[in-house]
C-alpha cells in the first residue's frame, strides 16, 4: 500500500530536484558587486582625484624633513638623515610647546565634554518646546563661526578697556590681562574654546538622552528613584557609549590644540605658555623659512596623531561598537 509520499531523497544521496548553486571565489564576488555598483564608483572619481592631488601628492615633500633643504636645489638637497629632528629637540622653544599643547588640548577635551553633558542634562529637563529649541540654537551658533571672526570679537571683549573688564570694574575688580598674561592666557584659550565648541557636544548628547526608552524612567519612579538617582543610575550609564566615542575620537586631535584660535589671539609675550606645536611649526617654517625643520615638526606630529587616532578608533570599536570601515 502506497503511503502517498514520493520523491523523498535517500539518506546519503543528493536531491536531484534542487539545482546546484555555483559558488564564486572572492574575486568573483568583487566583480559581481562592482557590476551592480559601478555608477557609485564613478561618482567617487572626482573626490579621489582631489584627494590624490591635495592630500597624497604633497606627501612627497616629507623628504624635506631628512634633507638640508635648499629651495634652489629643491628635492636634490643634501641628505642629512635625522639631523633636523635632533636640532628641533635641542631648541628650548620647541620643547616647551609639547607640554603647552598637551595641557591646552587635554583641558579642552575634559571641560568641553563635561560642559556638554551637564548642559544637555539641563536642556533635557526643559518642558517648553520653544524654549528648549531656543537654548539649543543659541549655544550651537558659535560652533559655525570662524576663529578669524571670533578672535576679533574676543579681542574687543577681553581688552583692558573691553566689555568684560569694564564689568569687573563695576564690582571693584581690577583689569585682568586675559591675552597678555602668560599664566592666564592658556585658560583664556581653554574657556573660549569651550564656549564655542560645547554646543555641538550638547546636541549629540541630547540626542543620546532622548533615545533612552521612557519606560526605564517610569520604572525608576515606581521604585522611588528621584531625579538625581535617575541621572546617575540611568541617564549617564546609558550615555556611556556615546561619551566614550566622542572622547576617543577627540584624542586624534590632541596635538592640534586649536591652531586657528591660538594663532589669531597669541603674541610673543605669551609664547612661554601659549605657543603650541602648530604655531611653532608655522613660525619657523613660514616666518624663518626653515622648511626642513618645519617638515620635520609636521611629520613627527602626523605620526603621533596617526597612532593616537588608531588607538582611539580601536577603543571606540571595543567600547562603543563604532567603526569606520
Amino acid at each position: 500500500m502506497s503511503s502517498g509520499i514520493t520523491n523523498v531523497p535517500q539518506l546519503g544521496q543528493p536531491d536531484k530536484k534542487i539545482p546546484k548553486q555555483r559558488y564564486f571565489g572572492g574575486f568573483g564576488r568583487i566583480v559581481r558587486r562592482f557590476g551592480q555598483e559601478w555608477p557609485l564608483h564613478v561618482l567617487l572619481i572626482p573626490a579621489l582625484v582631489v584627494t590624490a592631488i591635495f592630500s597624497y601628492g604633497p606627501m612627497y615633500g616629507l623628504i624635506m624633513a631628512f634633507q638640508d633643504f635648499n629651495p634652489v636645489e629643491a628635492f636634490n638637497s643634501p641628505w642629512v638623515g635625522f639631523e633636523n629632528f635632533r636640532w628641533l629637540f635641542s631648541q628650548p622653544a620647541f620643547v616647551r610647546t609639547i607640554p603647552n599643547t598637551l595641557f591646552i588640548s587635554i583641558m579642552k577635551i575634559v571641560i568641553t565634554t563635561s560642559a556638554s553633558i551637564f548642559f544637555s542634562l539641563l536642556l533635557n529637563e526643559v518642558r517648553i518646546s520653544f524654549c528648549k529649541r531656543l537654548f539649543q540654537t543659541v549655544v550651537y551658533i558659535p560652533h559655525f563661526i570662524s576663529w578669524v571672526i571670533m578672535a576679533g570679537v574676543l579681542q574687543t571683549i577681553l581688552a583692558s578697556d573691553g566689555m568684560l573688564n569694564n564689568l569687573l570694574n563695576v564690582f571693584g575688580i581690577d583689569n585682568v590681562p586675559f591675552l597678555t598674561n602668560p599664566q592666564i592666557f592658556p585658560w583664556t584659550m581653554i574657556w573660549t574654546d569651550v564656549w564655542k565648541a560645547f554646543g555641538f557636544g550638547t546636541v549629540v548628547y541630547l540626542a543620546a538622552i532622548t533615545s533612552i526608552d521612557p519606560e526605564v524612567y517610569e520604572s525608576a519612579v515606581i521604585d522611588g528613584a528621584g531625579k538625581f538617582r535617575q541621572i546617575f543610575s540611568i541617564t549617564l550609564p546609558l550615555m556611556g557609549p556615546i561619551i566614550v566615542l566622542m572622547v576617543t575620537l577627540s584624542l586624534g586631535t590632541v596635538l592640534s590644540a586649536g591652531f586657528d584660535q591660538i594663532f589669531n589671539l597669541y603674541s610673543p609675550v605669551v609664547y612661554s605658555t601659549g605657543d603650541i606645536i602648530d604655531t611653532y611649526l608655522f613660525r619657523i617654517g613660514m616666518g624663518q623659512a626653515r622648511f626642513a625643520e618645519g617638515a620635520a615638526v609636521g611629520l613627527m606630529r602626523s605620526v603621533i596623531s596617526l597612532v593616537l587616532m588608531s588607538v582611539s578608533l580601536f577603543v571606540a570599536y571595543k567600547v562603543a561598537d563604532y567603526k569606520v570601515f
